[in-house]
């Protein structure tokens, strides 16, 4: 007679799936850990939208977000480069983010 295995949570199941999907880019790892490095509230301002050759573009609600997040910028870096290590960008490009489709 064989065992049954119990079943596995599907949340562990669809988190190592989604690992396995995830693109291994510089910007989907900034994107990915975003909310925790920056905090609930500036994720909903700004979030990372572009990356090129080592500097993330964030696209930012409006300018006194885009220019308080740039007066900060040493520091989200640093917490980035807590979550990140060597994945972390040289640097981050804030700007308003254009409503147009």
């Amino acid at each position: 007679m064989t065992r049954r295995r119990a079943p596995r949570p599907a949340a562990s199941a669809l988190r190592a799936a989604l690992d396995r999907a995830a693109p291994k880019t510089r910007l989907a790892a900034v994107q990915a850990v975003w909310p925790s490095a920056v905090g609930e509230r500036v994720a909903a301002m700004a979030e990372p939208a572009s990356e090129h050759e080592g500097v993330v573009v964030i696209n930012c609600s409006d300018s006194v977000w885009a220019q308080e997040l740039d007066l900060m910028q040493r520091q989200l870096l640093e917490r980035l480069r807590d979550r990140l290590g060597e994945q972390t960008p040289d640097s981050l490009r804030f700007r308003v983010e254009d409503g147009r489709a």
